[in-house]
């Protein structure tokens, strides 16, 4: 688990790719994609200038709903969402939310530990498939 809940890796990739092949690997898995947010579009909307830094909100209610039954305050975290942005020397990143620490915030017991395990291991391979060669 990731020390304060957050796993983030380096891509191979530039921000634009990493994207495409982030939302393509969510979409091969049949998982739904709620909202892309270009966050450095908004800013440029405002005239303020932001290094690439894009959101993906995706998931399913088959995998997400095993959490909420045991403590719907996770809905507040759910769907899951996957951030793909560049640092200040201009390498790439993605980063998400690691599922054993939302379910160890929302005190998420045993009954839950198969979707948090099989939810750990789907974002663990769809992250592996968007950020190496």
């Amino acid at each position: 688990m990731a020390t304060d809940g957050l796993i983030t890796i380096r891509s191979n990739f530039g921000p634009a790719d990493t994207m495409k092949r982030l939302e393509a690997e969510v979409k091969t898995r049949g998982l739904t994609v709620f909202a892309h947010i270009d966050h450095t579009a908004g800013a440029a909307a405002v005239d303020l200038k932001l290094r690439p830094t894009d959101l993906l909100i995706f998931g399913n209610a088959k995998g997400g709903t095993p959490l909420m039954q045991q403590a719907q305050t996770v809905g507040i975290d759910l769907p899951l969402k996957a951030l793909v942005w560049q640092d200040e020397q201009g390498a790439t990143w993605l980063s998400y939310n690691d599922p054993a620490y939302l379910a160890g915030r929302h005190g998420i017991g045993e009954p839950a530990n198969a979707a948090v395990t099989a939810m750990t291991g789907a974002l663990h391979a769809i992250a592996t498939k968007a950020t190496a060669p």
